[in-house]
């Protein structure tokens, strides 16, 4: 779905802090959603945490820098981290040229699968949060 100059995949699962979600068989596979790559510019470093870290859902477990921009990555569901895209740590711009495709972040294993519904998902449900967060951010 294209709203405004963002896209934002209908079939994917958002958290509200600009992650995606997908859902791969019993993994969810996350990465930064295209309104976040753009308000951050270009990427120049992701922290990536441990292959066997225990998350929990809202927590902090990881860092995203732009040259003008610290980002936090929060869990989107409690869960394990069971692969890594390490492919960021040579080149993190993969974030700003395919975030929903190369630009991948994380594998979790979740505790919970049902924990995904209380992600926004329905198209209506996006768009109220998109437009809502254009207008939070939008520099004057």
């Amino acid at each position: 779905m294209q709203i405004q100059e963002y896209n934002l995949p209908e079939d994917l699962y958002y958290e509200e802090n600009h992650y995606w979600v997908r859902v791969e068989g019993d993994v969810l596979v996350m990465g930064m959603d295209d309104f976040a790559q753009k308000l951050a510019g270009d990427i120049v470093f992701v922290k990536l945490p441990a292959v066997g870290k225990i998350i929990a859902k809202g927590k902090k477990f990881a860092q995203v820098e732009s040259g003008k921009w610290l980002g936090k990555v929060y869990a989107p569901v409690s869960g394990e981290i069971i692969e890594c895209n390490e492919e960021l740590d040579a080149s993190p711009g993969l974030i700003n040229e395919d975030c929903y495709g190369k630009g991948w972040m994380f594998k979790i294993k979740p505790e919970d699968m049902a924990q995904i519904q209380e992600l926004i998902h329905a198209p209506g449900d996006i768009e109220k949060w998109i437009l809502n967060d254009i207008e939070k951010y939008k520099q004057d």
